[in-house]
């Protein structure tokens, strides 16, 4: 069993954690405010997806850089300039008039939230002890746990209510909270190390980051451009091979890779865990679908039906350390992705007659397995990471969480289409709904399968 953390430790953490909360709930809470936005500007919904786009494409370029100039100049400076850049980002969006002035301002927000998520986990990483990582690592797993359910249901209700723009202003007393408090509460861990930046290597990965993402989003929003979309894909794929290559034979490269023969570290970010991520994100994509388009329910009765989901997400936050500290990663892993898959496919049988209680269970059951599942996945990222890894090792899983995120929703797309054109209707149906939960179902199956690999001498200490 892990010892009890430092106070100091978990102080920082739920810093951290608030930082990333604010940026990644910004990531979604900017979805149902899309229309009132429109008519502010006086464009069409789908032309605001510029906003989008350029947000994620931003992030994609510059996270590559994130672990080099964390140890170059400090994690915690690279930390306080981000959540200054963000925030001026979120002030710009919130005052701007027209299109233009609102993309610039996503691509300052972008430049700022590319930072947040690796520097920020490299800050508690560094921190904390090896006894001490479940715990840290399990607060901040929290943000991309309840932001992609929150974001819908919150931007929302400010929308409705107060105006699109403080879906954004409301990021700038958070943001001076936390600039705040990290600047008092964490303290500078004195890492350091002056070497050259990899230029080329970082030149073709954030190359090659940008143009693999820009494909699979466009995949998701740009239905008529498929061939270009899978072109894009493919010249993405093919710089970030050629960018590997590079920083294989640099003498100081931009990323450590021999973090991926860290077993456990490639099992959570590129074999079992990548297959769960996909999962863990198409999941809330194909929900509220379900409830609004196969049940026939208005937005406001789906985002309540979304609340129980979150609640699961919550209520099992109290046991998953302890159950981890006690019963091992494998152990817990296997038997909760089992579970997780059984709550995916048990929507199959989800219809518009099924009593609402039962409905909320499920969501309770699917929720809080794929609460445990993710914190365990992202602590099982780093356990066996060296210290002098860290920085390296953030930034990659920054990366590919990057890449899962778009490509849980393109999975959810582009099932319900391939299931849809089987059958030869133009509309949506509730049995492609079903064939959808069916198959990723099998797919989470398949990661938890894939988690007996974790050798059982892991632990958190």
């Amino acid at each position: 069993m892990s010892s009890k953390p430092e106070p100091r430790v978990m102080i920082v953490a739920l810093i951290v954690a608030g930082a990333l909360f604010m940026q990644m709930l910004d990531a979604t809470i900017i979805v149902t405010a899309i229309p009132a936005m429109a008519l502010s500007f006086g464009v069409t919904p789908l032309t605001m997806g510029a906003g989008i786009t350029a947000y994620m494409l931003t992030v994609a370029i510059l996270i590559p850089a994130a672990g080099w100039l964390a140890d170059r100049i400090g994690a915690r400076s690279v930390f306080l300039v981000a959540i200054v850049v963000f925030t001026i980002g979120s002030l710009l969006c919130g005052l701007s008039v027209d299109l233009p002035q609102f993309v610039a301002a996503r691509i300052v927000q972008g430049a700022g939230g590319a930072f947040m998520v690796p520097v920020g986990q490299v800050i508690v990483l560094r921190l904390a002890k090896r006894s001490e990582l479940v715990r840290a690592l399990s607060l901040l797993s929290w943000p991309a746990l309840f932001a992609p359910v929150l974001g819908p249901t919150i931007g929302g209700l400010i929308t409705t209510y107060i105006s699109w723009r403080w879906t954004f202003l409301i990021n700038i007393p958070v943001g001076l909270l936390c600039f705040a408090l990290t600047a008092y509460l964490i303290p500078d861990d004195g890492y350091r190390i002056k070497i050259p930046l990899d230029w080329r290597s970082l030149l073709l990965s954030s190359l090659g980051l940008g143009v693999l993402l820009a494909g699979l989003d466009g995949l998701v929003h740009h239905g008529a451009n498929f061939v270009f979309s899978i072109i894009h894909i493919a010249a993405g794929a093919s710089l970030c091979a050629l960018a590997t290559f590079c920083i294989r034979r640099a003498k100081h490269p931009l990323l450590d890779l021999s973090i991926l023969s860290v077993r456990t570290f490639a099992l959570s970010n590129l074999l079992a865990g990548s297959y769960y991520r996909i999962a863990l994100n198409t999941t809330p994509f194909l929900l509220p679908l379900l409830f609004q388009l196969g049940f026939g329910l208005n937005a406001f009765q789906a985002g309540s039906l979304m609340v129980a989901y979150f609640g699961g997400n919550l209520g099992v936050r109290v046991i998953t350390t302890p159950v981890l500290e006690r019963l091992g990663f494998r152990h817990v892993m296997v038997a909760n992705g089992i579970l997780s898959a059984i709550a995916i496919g048990l929507c199959i049988l989800l219809s518009a007659d099924t009593p609402v209680p039962l409905v909320i269970t499920l969501m309770v059951l699917g929720g809080a397995t794929r609460s445990m599942q993710y914190t365990a996945l992202n602590v099982l990222a780093f356990i066996d990471i060296k210290p002098d890894q860290r920085s390296a090792a953030s930034t990659l899983s920054t990366m590919l969480m990057q890449i899962t995120i778009l490509l849980g929703v393109v999975f959810g797309s582009i099932s319900l289409s391939a299931f849809q054109s089987i059958r030869g209707d133009p509309n949506l149906d509730l049995i492609d709904f079903q064939l959808s939960f069916g198959l990723l179902a099998i797919v989470t199956l398949v990661s938890a399968i894939q988690m007996r690999g974790i050798p059982p001498s892991v632990k958190s200490r």
